[in-house]
């Protein structure tokens, strides 16, 4: 199988701005798109190139991948007039790596599945400090030999990459994971706040938390976010919604009673 040389990106997000960035220095010829032409502009500056459309990247690249807000817009992308969809036959790839819904990267990777495309779900987790230094994780759910040819494009962007199944496999993990994410910052911020309340140093609660039994990769990462008083971890809010809801879809879907994970969303997201 032809291995990958150009790279169709689409979405220049917090994530995917430095996934592009780390195909770009190692070698890749890279067409990049953005509704924000200014998030372009870093990597035109390096090398990379302007798509005009969807479908004409799709045409000129081995690989489109799309690193989008929300299953409607990687929709809109692969379907809309001048969309990818139509581009993406035999010999190329779709790679869907944003937090999407299983449902939906199923249904269009059955239409580039009967014009001869490989559909791949690979959603990246680990936070965007880890995507811009290549050392994020990496799930893929797809048929095994588009995992292979795929494989050296996905150690570019990440450490440790995970072959997850089917299609599909991959997105409902990343909501999963997201979910827990989402459950753990909140009790980590109850557990500081109550550790603050009862006069306890905060450093010194950290260290307690990071060597303890309530240790854990969000308290590593997203406590010193909040301890250093930036708050900051380039993840809206609205997407905490989404991926709740989400995994909400994927528990009803199968029938899974929830109990805990409404409480995260914020009352006027339920209204």
């Amino acid at each position: 199988m032809k291995p990958i040389q150009t790279i169709a990106f689409i979405g220049l997000g917090n994530a995917g701005s430095k996934l592009a960035g780390s195909l770009l220095r190692n070698g890749f010829n890279l067409i990049v798109r953005d509704l924000n032409r200014e998030a372009a502009q870093p990597l035109l500056d390096a090398g990379a190139t302007f798509g005009q459309s969807p479908f004409e990247m799709a045409q000129a690249a081995d690989l489109l991948i799309t690193c989008l807000p929300s299953p409607a817009a990687s929709s809109k992308v692969l379907e809309d007039q001048d969309g990818a969809l139509p581009a993406i036959q035999e010999g190329k790839i779709w790679a869907e790596m944003s937090t999407t819904d299983e449902s939906e990267v199923v249904r269009l990777g059955a239409l580039i599945s009967a014009q001869g495309g490989e559909p791949v779900d690979c959603p990246v987790s680990g936070g965007c400090h880890r995507a811009a230094t290549g050392n994020i994780s990496i799930f893929a759910g797809c048929e095994r030999q588009a995992f292979e040819r795929l494989l050296p494009v996905l150690t570019v962007m990440g450490r440790r990459i995970l072959h997850t199944g089917r299609l599909g496999s991959a997105s409902i993990l990343k909501v999963v994971t997201n979910y827990l994410a989402t459950a753990n910052l909140m009790t980590l911020c109850e557990a500081l706040v109550t550790c603050k309340a009862a006069d306890m140093d905060l450093g010194t609660a950290y260290e307690a938390i990071r060597i303890s039994s309530g240790n854990s990769f969000v308290h590593e990462t997203e406590s010193q976010v909040i301890l250093n008083g930036s708050r900051n971890i380039n993840f809206t809010m609205d997407l905490v919604c989404k991926d709740i809801e989400l995994f909400d879809a994927i528990a009803s879907r199968a029938g899974v009673p929830l109990d805990f994970s409404p409480l995260p969303v914020p009352q006027s997201q339920q209204d």
